[in-house]
């Protein structure tokens, strides 16, 4: 301490270096929302081909369960399918789409991964093997989580707007293309645009014409394929549709429908097939639509990397090797869009804590620069929160965010007790250095005993591997290092910015006593 006080610019450029470096390493960190948290359980969402039957869906669903349950015997507890239902009215689900809830045994047992992170990446390549299905995994309540506020189930969403579905089609692929360039990619998607058996009915304007039949009664029995509605039938208050359909045979059999009659206005009868032409194509099985315009998503995890680098990548290499026509945009969502609203939300609540806590040390001590000094030690235990999280490779997110508001508590009152007792000897007559050379040492005991009770009440949840662990390890590694570093930058670079800035008070005081 004497040595800090006796070379103070040397004392101040370290201090200048270490916050150099902070900044730097901070801006290397990367973000995400918050960590994901281990549930216990996974969610494998499948989809198939559109138009599948439930029998081929369920016989699906079937061959996965036991593909899983066979080659992961110490990871999986139980599975099972839920098939063309959704929790929630808002999450529109055909046959073609599954979800495979499969429970986890306790990690202890696990033999083929030693994360979950892992499980899944063994898992999706097992699961590779079933020709024209396409899987994301996520957990259950993080899925439900992410359709509710994103409407997505993975972590990224790149959410292309237009208006024709064709050119949709051909940009969301172009999309995917480049997502599974970008490292870290996990279970990439594009949303099922085609795939709809449609029938389709081009009526034979000239045969019609030479007959006299009229293209309505053509068309009424192209639309009895799905029924057509000729009353109503109540029962009490309630009320049903009455619809007349073709019969099963025709409906199923193109060749039978084609062989239908129809009669002409001169009493012959013309099979349908003489009156229109009849083919089955492939149509769209989905339209999404977002403020009032047509929307293609192509969603994917992030797996060995943060979310904010990843989105950033994908932003700049979609710009740069996508062509968009004009009217045509893309826009992001998913778990980058909570990290986004947090980081909102975060730049006016966190200054307003602080300029709040600087107005209440500036009416305490009725000095500015008081006030400054105080202050200058959260930026210093910022110093310790980032270099831990960069040494145990972990990124910004909301759990940092919050270790680091405690971590301002913690600097600002450390200051306060070295300068409110500085101030306190200097009213008894000391002079300005002795008074921080003193108060320092004097008060080194309740700022260490602050700084251990602190950083060993934080050290079980910083090495915690159980259940919540995710979300626990970054606000402990943050307020740890933080800790240490405020600490030490408190007693030693404060007391020398307090005795080359504070103000002298025992010479006001000696000056009033000679008046006296």
């Amino acid at each position: 301490l004497k040595f800090s006080l006796r070379v103070p610019l040397l004392i101040l450029f370290v201090a200048m270096i270490l916050l150099a470096a902070t900044l730097h390493f901070g801006m290397r960190l990367g973000s995400e929302f918050i960590p994901k948290l281990s549930e216990g359980s996974i969610v494998a969402n499948t989809v198939r081909l559109a138009g599948v039957s439930l029998d081929e869906s369920v016989r699906y669903g079937t061959r996965i369960e036991k593909l899983l349950l066979e080659e992961f015997p110490d990871e999986v507890d139980k599975v099972w399918t839920r098939t063309g239902t959704a929790e929630v009215a808002t999450d529109p689900m055909g046959l073609e789409v599954s979800d495979l809830f499969i429970r986890l045994h306790p990690r202890e047992r696990w033999t083929k991964a030693e994360t979950q992170e892992e499980l899944v990446t063994e898992m999706s390549e097992a699961l590779s093997g079933f020709p024209g299905m396409r899987v994301i995994f996520t957990q259950p309540i993080e899925m439900r989580m992410a359709e509710m506020v994103a409407g997505v189930r993975a972590d990224v969403a790149a959410l292309i707007f237009g208006d024709d579905l064709e050119t949709l089609e051909s940009l969301a692929g172009d999309v995917d293309a480049v997502l599974r360039t970008i490292p870290g990619n996990a279970d990439v998607r594009v949303d099922q645009l085609t795939g709809q058996p449609v029938l389709q009915a081009d009526l034979k304007e000239e045969v019609l014409q030479r007959y006299g039949i009229a293209g309505d009664d053509v068309l009424d029995i192209i639309e009895a394929i799905g029924g057509i509605e000729t009353g109503e039938i109540r029962e009490g208050q309630k009320r049903f549709d009455l619809v007349v359909r073709l019969d099963e045979k025709y409906r199923n059999d193109p060749e039978a429908l084609s062989s239908i009659v129809v009669p002409t206005p001169d009493g012959q009868t013309l099979p349908l097939e003489r009156l229109v032409d009849i083919s089955f194509e492939e149509g769209p099985s989905t339209i999404q639509r977002e403020w009032g315009r047509r929307r293609v998503t192509v969603q994917c995890n992030v797996r060995g990397r943060d979310i904010a680098s990843f989105v950033e990548e994908a932003r700049k290499r979609i710009a740069k090797e996508v062509d968009l026509p004009p009217g045509y945009y893309v826009d992001y969502g998913g778990q980058f869009q909570h990290l986004v609203e947090a980081r909102q939300r975060l730049m006016v609540v966190v200054p307003m804590a602080l300029g709040l806590i600087f107005l209440l040390l500036y009416m305490s001590f009725n000095s500015f620069r008081d006030a400054v000094l105080i202050f200058s030690g959260v930026p210093f235990a910022v110093v310790g929160g980032v270099f831990s999280l960069y040494w145990r490779g972990m990124p910004f997110s909301i759990s940092a965010a919050v270790g680091f508001i405690a971590l301002s508590g913690i600097a600002i009152l450390n200051g306060l007790v070295v300068i409110n007792y500085a101030k306190t000897l200097m009213s008894e007559g000391e002079g300005l250095k002795d008074s921080v050379y003193h108060s320092a040492l004097r008060r080194l005991r309740p700022v260490l005993a602050t700084a251990i009770t602190d950083a060993a009440g934080f050290i079980p949840m910083a090495l915690s591997t159980g259940v919540g662990a995710e979300v626990q390890r970054p606000l402990a590694t943050v307020v740890i290092g933080g800790v240490i570093s405020s600490t030490l930058l408190t007693l030693f670079v404060l007391p020398v910015l307090y005795s080359m800035f504070g103000k002298d008070l025992s010479m006001n005081n000696q000056s009033e006593m000679e008046e006296a």
